[in-house]
């Protein structure tokens, strides 16, 4: 197919642009858990990513040192593991105890040969030194209830039972206290492997569900929803499934990947909307379900697989694999300061549905579609996507504020009506400390009034990623070179605070704000 010319959508200057917000009017806690990341047994993500002995930086585990600081910079709280695709042709038992023992198996999912090196027990352990907290995933595309739970008791079991003894025989004393849990991956999708229709798998996974929290009834459970809004059975899947398991789950997950396709620029651009859309359709599916079982329960989301991924226009099929051995250059994509917009402005969707969306991971965390490259032997650097995500774990806290804004809207093929301009904003309640976070998707220069009408609101400065910078993908010293630069002026009057966006650029402004 030949490209297409790419599609710019100018919205003039003088727009009229506004937010207003108000301490009084929240969204929800931002549930800190929302700036997760993910580590799959998939290409160079764990081996020669978090993990290579003998590394200058390595660890006495083997773990690379200038990935975890690069990793706790990026402000990372949660990591799910194992998988992902990886998770569904996976026996946990053969990857613990003493390594020289284990065997290397074929992972079918991406059709590479798995050392087996690292396991639950050296993922875990990892986890604790780096104060990450541990998103397991168990398998239910070839595997089911007796494992799942197995597993369970290995991680949080006490001693005197057979898989709690197991992990005490192989050196750890104390339970690992898991509390997230994924109830298999992916389930709806063909190229599962042990791909289930949604009545067997909403079955399954409320016996694999219902046995792990009689292990241990602390955990939370995640059930698979639609690995993406545009799947056939979308809708349908999570009504049906949620009808086996709304009394087990706590949590539904949703999956979404976004790129730039045939010059498309506004679409890609454009991209949060339908990723706020996708949320709110699943919270309407949950919630349908919830009023028919007459149920006080609310079904929160895990947004536990989420980036910009060129997908369809740079991977293809895996199962074009060839076979490979040593964690092979898989789905490396690098990313422009226009990615890095569109990763900006994900992450305010997010916090906009703080009310709803308890978990999110952006997929993955070093080299696979990643904010984070390693070279084997060599440095460790950040992305262009690394910037808005570690930007806005830092600066978001407390409450989510809903926002009024006021913004022209502009037509893009893929989505239709789109804001030219979005915002998020979170108050912390004990400081007052206010973040703003706001992306303007058009091409021309914005200028945005803040009114903050009953309250006192104060912006100190801001930082922006701008889209403008394609050169950063190109090289290791052009990423590295890509950053963040200083916002354009602030005009503090009297209840208002005048703003002005540089063209398609996302910013993240911080001040405070008091009644």
């Amino acid at each position: 197919m030949a490209a297409r010319a790419a599609v710019r959508q100018t919205v003039n200057v003088n727009s009229d642009v506004s937010i207003i917000l108000h301490p009084d009017y929240r969204i929800g806690t931002v549930d800190r858990r929302i700036f997760g990341s993910f580590v799959e047994h998939l290409g160079r993500c764990v081996y020669t990513g978090i993990y290579e002995p003998g590394h200058a930086t390595a660890d006495a585990h083997g773990f690379r040192r200038d990935v975890a600081d690069l990793t706790r910079e990026l402000g990372v709280t949660v990591v799910r593991y194992p998988g992902g695709n990886f998770v569904s042709n996976y026996v946990w038992e053969d990857a613990v105890g003493p390594v020289e023992h284990r065997k290397p198996f074929l992972d079918l999912a991406w059709r590479t040969v798995e050392p087996n090196t690292i396991g639950t027990d050296e993922f875990l352990q990892y986890c604790e030194r780096e104060g990450l907290e541990p998103m397991m995933a168990v398998n239910l595309g070839t595997r089911g209830v007796d494992a799942a739970a197995a597993l369970v008791e290995y991680c949080n079991g006490q001693a005197g039972t057979r898989w709690a003894d197991l992990r005490i025989a192989n050196g750890r004393e104390e339970p690992y206290g898991v509390t997230l849990w994924c109830l298999g991956n992916e389930m709806d999708g063909p190229w599962q492997i042990g791909h289930k229709d949604a009545h067997t798998y909403g079955r399954l996974a409320a016996d694999a569900g219902k046995a792990m929290k009689l292990v241990d009834p602390t955990i939370e459970l995640v059930a698979c929803g639609s690995s993406s809004m545009y799947m056939d059975t979308f809708g349908e899947w999570e009504r049906t499934v949620l009808s086996y398991t709304y009394d087990i789950v706590d949590h539904i997950s949703m999956h979404a990947y976004y790129e730039e396709l045939n010059g498309d620029r506004a679409s890609f651009l454009g991209s949060a909307t339908a990723m706020d859309r996708f949320v709110e359709r699943v919270v309407a599916s949950a919630d349908a379900v919830g009023a028919q079982k007459r149920s006080d329960k609310r079904i929160t989301l895990s947004f536990d697989e989420w980036n910009v991924w060129y997908l369809e226009s740079r991977f293809g099929d895996a199962t074009d694999l060839p076979i490979q051995r040593d964690a092979p250059r898989i789905i490396e994509d690098r990313y422009s300061g226009l990615d890095a917009v569109v990763v900006g402005d994900l992450m305010a969707t997010l916090l906009n549905h703080a009310d709803r969306i308890a978990v999110g991971c952006l997929a993955q965390l070093v080299n696979v579609i990643a904010p984070i490259m390693t070279e084997p032997g060599g440095d460790a650097w950040r992305q262009t996507t690394f910037h808005p995500f570690a930007t806005t774990a830092h600066l978001a806290r407390g409450e989510a504020l809903q926002l009024k804004v006021d913004a022209p809207t502009f037509a893009t093929e893929r989505h239709g009506g789109v804001p030219a301009v979005t915002a998020a904003a979170t108050v912390d309640p004990d400081t007052g400390a206010l973040a703003l976070f706001v992306t303007n998707r058009t091409d021309a220069e914005q200028t945005v009034t803040l009114r903050h009408p009953g309250a006192r609101a104060h912006l100190e400065g801001g930082r922006a990623v701008l889209a403008d910078h394609d050169g950063a993908r190109e090289t290791q010293k052009a990423a590295e070179a890509y950053g963040m630069v200083d916002a354009l002026p602030i005009t503090h009057g009297d209840g208002t605070i005048t703003l002005t966006l540089a063209p398609e650029s996302w910013t993240a402004f911080h001040g405070s704000l008091e009644r």
